[in-house]
């Protein structure tokens, strides 16, 4: 079947539907946290080890990941720093024993979401995956959005990108006209394209999308 359309031909991509993740050794426990999830109709995968995970995890999927400390081979830390490694954004929810809660602290220094201790409320967890999967939405967002800015930023023309960075950091067209030996009607025209390849509506939104881009003000 192919994709839905809009009305003008533009086709409309479906957004992937959040996966909970969950890798935890003790088969009896992924298989109860398999169906809570699946109670409360969110889609899931369960998996016995860390590597197993590592092997098939897409970074495109969007979800979020309960994962026990401890497991044999790849402990959950382990499997944490590998997705740090790799700039994975998904959030972890790590599941612990009481003897567990200092490796639990370090995961979170790590930038773990959450963690529970054992034994917890079925509802506690839930919330947590909840919040995990709406955080998993902000930063997917947020990412697609600095992606989006690049492309436009590698659109513009080395002149372009001059006179962007002398309009960021706050130049007037007379000095930039002065400093580059044009025409302040061609900083005009140069200006005006900046703005709309940027897809920039104002002045403070073309500096909000570069600090966000994390390209600095060009100095005087």
């Amino acid at each position: 079947m192919a994709p839905p359309s809009s009305g003008s031909g533009q086709v409309i991509m479906r957004e992937r539907a959040p996966i909970v993740y969950i890798v935890d050794d003790d088969d009896a426990v992924r298989s109860s946290l398999r169906l809570l999830v699946k109670s409360v109709g969110l889609s899931t995968t369960a998996l016995p080890t860390a590597q197993e995970f590592l092997k098939s995890y897409d970074s495109n999927q969007p979800g979020c990941l309960v994962l026990d400390v401890r497991m044999p081979g790849m402990s959950g830390l382990e499997l944490q720093q590998q997705l740090n490694l790799r700039g994975a954004v998904i959030p972890v929810i790590f599941i612990t024993g009481h003897g567990d809660i200092p490796m639990a602290v370090e995961a979170m220094q790590q930038g773990a979401f959450d963690f529970l201790q054992k034994p917890f409320r079925d509802q506690d967890l839930i919330e947590r995956i909840q919040r995990a999967l709406t955080r998993d939405k902000a930063s997917r967002a947020e990412l697609s959005e600095r992606s989006r800015g690049r492309v436009r930023l590698a659109s513009l023309t080395p002149r372009e990108r001059e006179v962007l960075g002398l309009v960021t950091s706050g130049k007037p067209n007379k000095i930039m006209a002065a400093e580059l030996g044009v025409s302040q009607r061609t900083v005009e025209i140069h200006r005006a394209r900046v703005m709309e390849k940027m897809q920039a509506s104002s002045l403070a939104q073309l500096v909000r999308m570069m600090m966000d881009l994390h390209e600095p003000p060009t100095e005087a």
